[in-house]
């Protein structure tokens, strides 16, 4: 169970800083207004495109691999030892 929170964290940890990078640097119009989720820029070249789609894929790596890592798999292993019959440990 330890290595699945490890995991489940370093995924967390490391989608999640890229995430609050990319966003700090397209998504944060001032410092006295809204700071990481601001209005994406509408005038973006293919570099800013391919960031802005990196963001938003950096996110939902980090929400759903922590979740698997955390949900998903300890409870995939608990249904197959409840449904072979295996004691618990």
């Amino acid at each position: 169970m330890a290595d699945e929170f490890a995991k489940g964290f370093g995924i967390l940890v490391t989608a999640g800083l890229g995430w609050m990078t990319l966003a700090g640097w397209y998504t944060t119009p001032s410092f006295e207004g809204t700071q990481l989720i601001g209005a994406e820029p509408t005038a973006a070249t293919f570099y800013d495109t391919i960031a802005l789609l990196l963001k938003d894929i950096l996110f939902w790596f980090a929400i759903l691999g922590a979740l698997t890592f955390w949900v998903v798999i300890p409870a995939v292993r608990e249904a197959r030892r409840a449904y072979e019959g295996e004691p618990e440990s």
